[in-house]
């Protein structure tokens, strides 16, 4: 399972983690990139489910993608998340700074909600 997907099935413990789409398919040179297509049913509240989890107010997994890593009990290591970036096509920065770390998190949750997690547009953007 893709490190992308392990995130999903903890958020979405019965959602299909096989059918989930990490990053969009690379396009043809000079052709816009197209995202994959959301779910027809949405999945659920993705702030409600992760606040719901223990220890979760102990954690800022809000904007930190250590955090939201170690709330769901994946590797928030260095290594970790740079496979993550790799997975979902991330390059923006210099990895590990508070910069690529913030972006990491962002692309994340964008890519959660293109796979129908419900999120508010400030996780998403």
């Amino acid at each position: 399972m893709s490190f992308f997907g392990k995130i999903f099935s903890k958020i979405f413990p019965s959602a299909n983690a096989a059918e989930v789409v990490a990053a969009p398919p690379a396009a043809a040179p000079g052709a816009p990139a197209v995202a994959a297509p959301p779910p027809s049913i949405p999945l659920g509240d993705v702030p409600a489910i992760l606040d719901a989890m223990p220890g979760a107010a102990a954690l800022n997994w809000r904007t930190s993608i250590v955090d939201l890593l170690k709330l769901l009990g994946l590797d928030s290591s260095l290594a970790a998340r740079k496979e993550l970036a790799s997975e979902i096509l991330y390059s923006d920065g210099e990895p590990g700074s508070a910069e690529w770390n913030i972006g990491l998190h962002k692309q994340v949750m964008t890519r959660i909600a293109a796979n129908g997690g419900t999120l508010p547009a400030e996780l998403r953007d």
